[in-house]
């Protein structure tokens, strides 16, 4: 089953920073990107924050782990009633943007003759 386009537009309306975050379809799933980088990703309708020691102790007691798709590193699961507070879940992407490594920059193999 893949993410239904209103969740993701739902995701990305609760953001209070919307200038800094975007979305990007990959196989019927969207990952998440702020400020460049790769912080979440939404599959089947449920998002997944990349995990960082910091991003664990905003979320607390909140803290749930899961796997994106089979094969994938665990992601902290967030709940439906967390991304609602609009103010806590920009909080934790923005903690998670500052916490993760850009992506790296693939160098473009020369072609042969």
């Amino acid at each position: 089953m893949s993410t239904k386009q209103s969740t993701i537009d739902y995701i990305l309306d609760q953001l209070v920073d919307r200038s800094r975050v975007s979305a990007r379809k990959m196989f019927g799933e969207y990952a998440l990107y702020c400020d460049g980088r790769v912080v979440a990703l939404v599959c089947d309708d449920t998002l997944f924050v990349k995990i960082t020691e910091e991003g664990k102790d905003f979320v607390g007691k909140h803290y749930k782990e899961g796997f994106a798709y089979k094969g994938a590193k665990a992601s902290m699961v967030i709940d439906e009633d967390r991304i609602e507070d609009r103010e806590w879940l920009g909080e934790l992407i923005r903690i998670t943007a500052l916490h993760v490594p850009l992506p790296k920059v693939k160098n473009k193999s020369k072609k042969r003759n």
